[in-house]
C-alpha cells in the first residue's frame, strides 16, 4: 500500500491552519463583545450620573447663568453662597430631627414584625399558612397610593391629624408603615435556608420558639436584617407624599424632603433655583454616603434571599 506523504502533510497543515483561524476569530468576536458590553454599560453609567452631576454644577451656579437659553455644563462663577442659603432657608436641624425619629423608629418597628412574621410563616407549622403568605404576597400588586386615603381616615379618627401634635404626628407618620409584606418576603426566603435540624435540635434541647428566633434564626439572618434595615432608613427619608398630609402645612412636623419642597419658591428668584439645588445636594449626600459604605450589605442580604425560593 502506497502513501501520498506530501498530500498527507498538505491536509494537516489545512486542518491546522483552520483551527488557529478558528481560534483567532473565536478571539476576535469575544473581544468585539466585549467592547460593546463595557461600551453600553458606560453609556447607560453616563445616563445614570448625568442628573446628580448637573444638580451638581447647577447649586454652584448663580441666576442669570441658571436661565441661559444655551445651558454651561461648568460654572462659569462658583457660588458657593447657595450652600449657605441653602441651610438657612431649609431649618436642617428641625427637619433632620423629625426625619430621624420617625425613620428610626419606624425601621425598628418594621423589623420587629419582619422577624415574627417571617419566622411564623417560614418555621411554624399552622393549618393555611401557605394561604395566608399568598394573600400577603397578592397584597403587594395593590399600589401604596390606593391606601393613602384609608390610612388617613383611620389617624384622623384617632386625632392624629391636623398639624397641632408633634407625637401625635410622629405616631401617624410610624404606625401605618411598620409592616412591609416584601421585607417578610425577603426575611422569610432567608430564614428557610436554615437547615431544619437546627430546629429539631433546639427543640431536643428543651428551647423554646422564642429562644429559638432570637438566639439562632435572627444571628443567621443577619446580612438579610441589616439590608432591610439600610433599605426601610433610606425609604423613610425619601417620603413625601404621607408625611406631607399628616403635617397639614406645619413647617414644625416637615420630614426632609417636604422641608426641601417647601422652602424655595423658585418662581420669585433664579437665584433660588441655585440655592435649591444646593439644599438637594446636601439632602442626597447622607443617602449616597450610606449606599456606598453599605452596598455589599445590600448585595449580600438580597442575594442570599434570593438562593432557595
Amino acid at each position: 500500500m502506497a502513501y501520498d506523504t506530501k498530500g498527507l502533510v498538505l491536509v494537516l497543515a489545512d486542518d491546522k491552519l483552520s483551527t488557529e483561524q478558528k481560534d483567532r476569530i473565536s478571539k476576535t468576536v469575544n473581544i468585539i463583545s466585549l467592547v460593546v458590553i463595557y461600551v453600553l454599560l458606560a453609556l447607560m453609567a453616563l445616563i445614570m450620573i448625568f442628573p446628580f452631576y448637573w444638580m451638581l454644577i447647577t447649586s454652584l451656579k448663580g441666576g442669570l447663568e441658571i436661565k441661559r437659553t444655551i445651558p454651561t455644563f461648568w460654572p462659569e462663577v462658583f457660588r458657593w453662597d447657595n450652600y449657605a442659603t441653602a441651610m438657612q432657608r431649609l431649618k436642617f436641624g428641625t427637619l433632620i430631627r423629625n426625619t430621624l425619629v420617625v425613620g428610626v423608629i419606624s425601621t425598628l418597628g418594621t423589623l420587629v414584625t419582619t422577624i415574627l412574621a417571617a419566622f411564623a410563616l417560614s418555621r411554624l407549622e399552622f393549618k393555611g399558612r401557605e394561604t395566608v403568605f399568598t394573600i400577603l404576597l397578592a397584597t403587594m400588586m395593590i399600589p401604596g397610593e390606593m391606601m393613602v386615603i384609608t390610612n388617613y381616615q383611620a389617624v384622623s379618627l384617632l386625632g392624629m391629624t391636623g398639624g397641632k401634635n408633634l407625637i401625635g404626628a410622629y405616631t401617624a407618620m410610624i404606625i401605618p408603615f411598620m409592616i412591609s409584606v416584601f421585607y417578610i418576603y425577603l426575611l422569610r426566603q432567608t430564614f428557610k435556608q436554615i437547615p431544619n435540624e437546627l430546629y429539631l435540635a433546639a427543640k431536643v434541647d428543651g428551647k423554646t420558639d422564642w429562644q429559638y428566633l432570637w438566639k439562632v434564626m435572627v444571628p443567621l439572618g443577619m446580612p438579610t436584617l441589616i439590608t432591610i434595615f439600610i433599605l426601610k432608613l433610606m425609604g423613610s427619608w425619601n417620603a413625601y407624599v404621607w408625611p406631607n398630609l399628616i403635617a397639614a402645612g406645619n413647617d414644625e412636623f416637615y420630614l426632609i424632603t417636604n422641608g426641601l419642597r417647601e422652602s424655595f419658591n423658585t418662581a420669585e428668584d433664579y437665584d433660588m433655583y441655585g440655592a435649591q439645588m444646593a439644599a438637594t445636594v446636601i439632602v442626597t449626600v447622607p443617602l449616597l454616603l450610606v449606599f456606598i459604605f453599605f452596598r455589599k450589605y445590600i448585595m449580600r442580604g438580597v442575594g442570599r434571599a434570593g438562593i432557595k425560593g
